[in-house]
């Protein structure tokens, strides 16, 4: 198991974020993590990754707590842009290699090179889609066993969008797993093997895509706008 939550729960306060949120996620599976705005998602991003402590409950990663060494199990996409805006491309590269010894620099500068992104560009001299595409970059020329990717192509064109989905496919070991959270259903969809529903902090659905099409006779994009029509 790469993956795995039991009874997990979180609170902000009186606010509770996640409640009894229990699953797993098998090696070699790209999952949707889908709901709407505020349903929980970047908080149980943020749980697995140590940026935030449960409230109670467990999580696994590996088979193993979160914690120092899940840290380096583990490579992480926030939302938005997280990379110091001064450097180059290419001191975000040295600054990947220097904290991350499973960081493989040269799939990285083949994929800039293929983007025709210089390595000297700064990142602050970049447009929204390239900054977005060079962190992903980065994040996925790591050798990891899980990747969280907290809305990838959120805010980015249809065809950055098409070029960040296949850089997710084939830039990930079989043995690993891939967590996407995503609101655009549509746009991921043909990449996932399973989806997780969240609605208001717990897991309402978590099943297979091919499942949903021969169960459902519906699309995922389908099946979601049916379970969270307003």
């Amino acid at each position: 198991m790469v993956f795995s939550c039991e009874n997990l729960c979180k609170c902000y306060g009186k606010v509770q974020a996640l409640e009894d949120v229990t699953f797993s996620i098998q090696p070699g599976h790209i999952v949707g993590l889908l709901g709407p705005n505020g349903s929980g998602k970047t908080t149980l991003i943020k749980l697995a990754n140590g940026l935030l402590t449960p409230t109670s409950g467990a999580i696994s990663i590996c088979g193993g707590p979160v914690g120092k060494e899940s840290h380096s199990l583990v490579s992480y996409l926030p939302e938005r842009t997280s990379v110091p805006l001064w450097m180059t491309a290419a001191q975000l590269l040295d600054f990947y290699c220097d904290f991350y010894p499973d960081f493989r620099r040269d799939a990285a500068e083949e994929m800039l090179r293929s983007l025709g992104i210089s390595p000297r560009q700064r990142i602050r001299q970049m447009s929204k889609g390239t900054r977005e595409k060079v962190q992903l970059i980065a994040t996925m020329s790591r050798r990891a066993k899980l990747y969280l990717l907290d809305e990838p192509i959120g805010g980015v064109d249809p065809a950055t969008r098409d070029y960040i989905l296949s850089t997710i496919i084939t830039n990930y070991d079989p043995d690993a797993a891939v967590v996407i959270s995503t609101h655009l259903i549509a746009d991921v969809e043909r990449v996932l093997d399973d989806v997780i529903f969240l609605n208001q902090g717990r897991v309402v659905l978590q099943s297979s895509v091919d499942d949903i099409r021969e169960r459902e006779g519906k699309s995922v994009d389908q099946l979601f706008r049916e379970v969270f029509r307003c």
